[in-house]
């Protein structure tokens, strides 16, 4: 999933990107508020991390801006101001969780889960479709008792189609949210790993999960 990071105190920022990363999202980051408002107005982010205190403007007024703007993406507000009425002023200018540093990253990378899961409406961090089953907390996969391996590309986009199970996904949505796959939206690269993806999933099984929509995308599930 696709991830805003607006950070200023730049070790944080650079070990959250690199940590982040490695948990599996596509993170983009800025470092002070005028810059994190231009990628949150300009981009679709399924969570937005803000610090409160930003040089330029300040998280709060970044968040009520977004709200202003209509902007739809789940905002966790990362601050060392723990005071209980900082608390609810995030929260009444519409942050949709509150994290006071110094933190465990374990606990950031467990409440950016837990957005993601309401962002697509998927309480339960275990998805079940049909016979595959998919821990999005170890990011480990099976389908019927068989667990599948997956390169850490090939698992995100996983997760991505099985939290839109039964929509029709276009490429231009998989490249906003796995944007690493390509820079080039002429590439036929988003099919390759479609591909891979087929070849682990649907092999060996009678009930095909992974279909092409012609001229639209793909649609993940048994409808």
């Amino acid at each position: 999933m696709r991830i805003l990071l607006v950070e200023d105190y730049q070790p944080l920022k650079k070990s959250l990107t690199k940590g982040l990363g490695e948990a599996g999202f596509s993170v983009d980051a800025a470092g002070d508020g005028a810059e994190g408002l231009w990628y949150a107005l300009s981009n679709d982010y399924d969570v937005i991390i803000l610090d409160w205190m930003l040089p330029g403007m300040d998280g709060l007024s970044i968040l009520k801006r977004l709200r202003n703007e209509r902007k739809e993406s789940h905002v966790l507000i990362l601050t060392a101001r723990d005071a209980v009425q900082d608390r609810i002023s995030g929260l009444n200018a519409g942050a949709d969780d509150y994290l006071v540093k110094p933190f465990a990253f374990d606990e950031l990378l467990a409440r950016i889960r837990a957005l993601v899961r309401r962002q697509y409406m998927q309480k339960n961090p275990l998805l079940e479709i049909c016979d595959l089953r998919i821990d999005t907390a170890s990011r480990r996969v099976w389908r019927a008792d068989a667990e599948i391996i997956f390169t850490p590309r090939e698992y995100k986009l996983l997760e991505y189609l099985a939290m839109r199970a039964g929509q029709v996904v276009s490429r231009t949505d998989i490249w906003e949210h796995i944007y690493e796959f390509t820079s080039d939206a002429s590439s036929n690269v988003v099919d390759v790993y479609i591909g891979y993806l087929r070849k682990k999933i649907d092999k060996n099984s009678a009930v095909p999960l992974l279909k092409t929509v012609r001229g639209q995308g793909y649609r993940f599930g048994n409808g």
